[in-house]
């Protein structure tokens, strides 16, 4: 059982003496609550409001300049790719933009060339899409489980450099970020699903044993980048541990890649920092 959360309520008399932030923050920290969690909380959240105003002004562009832009999401399981995505495309017009997360193959889709099903989910001109795992299935999951034959994944990490490079000749711009947690800061996150009941609909069977082949995951997960890295389509790591770290400076480093309408006048910084965003290099395949 995870420790209990002391509530805090204001009485009466303290709600009518507020009569604006500096009342409210000196109640609080009378009352030993702890102002800097909270400071920082709020912190984030303008934070994350200005750079969604940034993604808007980036649609807005990419729509109005007929761009063809696919964003993936992946890492280990319980890395926050699912949560950050909601903040992606909170306020995104979802007319010019889409979120594809996709169900294991059909039967049908089976007998069919790997890359089919993910080919018909590639953006339209003037739309964002963002993949919720992708392709990338099959460099690490797939292989790691027993779902695909050696030779299935040998062709995969053969054709996937070739694929991209003909999405890239063809002007669809690719941004591919791997989200990079510990395997301590996983095992928390499973337990948290397993008492949370509005999150244990996240928990599958490959997610519960992905303690057990954490070293099966490492191995693939760095040919992957060795095999798949490349100057059209780089891996751009994101350290994860911290959530709502995360989620802003990946925004950044996807605004940061272009240069749209009204980039300039940003009130927030748009460029991530470099000690949580970087772009793949050969020192880091020992990160997670």
């Amino acid at each position: 059982m995870g420790k209990s959360k002391k509530r805090f309520c204001l009485t009466e008399e303290q709600l009518s003496s507020i009569t604006n932030q500096e009342d409210l923050l000196q109640i609080l920290q009378q009352s030993s609550i702890n102002l800097e969690a909270i400071k920082e909380a709020i912190d984030y959240e303008a934070e994350l409001q200005e750079l969604q105003v940034e993604l808007l002004k980036l649609q807005n562009w990419i729509l109005a300049h007929k761009k063809r832009v696919v964003v993936v999401f992946e890492g280990r399981d319980a890395a926050g790719k699912g949560g950050s995505i909601r903040r992606f495309t909170r306020y995104l017009n979802p007319r010019s933009m889409r979120v594809v997360a996709l169900n294991k193959p059909t039967d049908i889709e089976r007998g069919q060339w790997y890359f089919r099903r993910h080919v018909k989910e590639l953006p339209n001109l003037g739309e964002i899409v963002f993949f919720d795992r992708s392709w990338y299935n099959r460099a690490v999951v797939e292989p790691v489980m027993g779902f695909c034959s050696i030779g299935e994944y040998h062709e995969f990490i053969r054709q996937v450099p070739e694929l991209e490079h003909m999405l890239f000749e063809n002007g669809v711009d690719i941004i591919k970020f791997w989200f990079s947690i510990s395997q301590e800061e996983q095992s928390l996150r499973f337990k948290a699903r397993q008492t949370d009941p509005l999150k244990q609909w996240k928990l599958s069977p490959v997610d519960l044993k992905s303690q057990e082949f954490w070293e099966e995951w490492t191995h693939y997960k760095e040919e992957m980048f060795s095999k798949t890295h490349t100057s059209y389509a780089p891996w751009i790591i994101v350290k994860a541990n911290n959530k709502k770290q995360s989620r802003l400076e990946s925004i950044r480093y996807l605004l940061s890649m272009f240069e749209y309408d009204g980039k300039a006048r940003a009130k927030t910084i748009i460029y991530p920092d470099p000690n949580i965003v970087q772009r793949f290099h050969r020192s880091m395949l020992h990160l997670d």
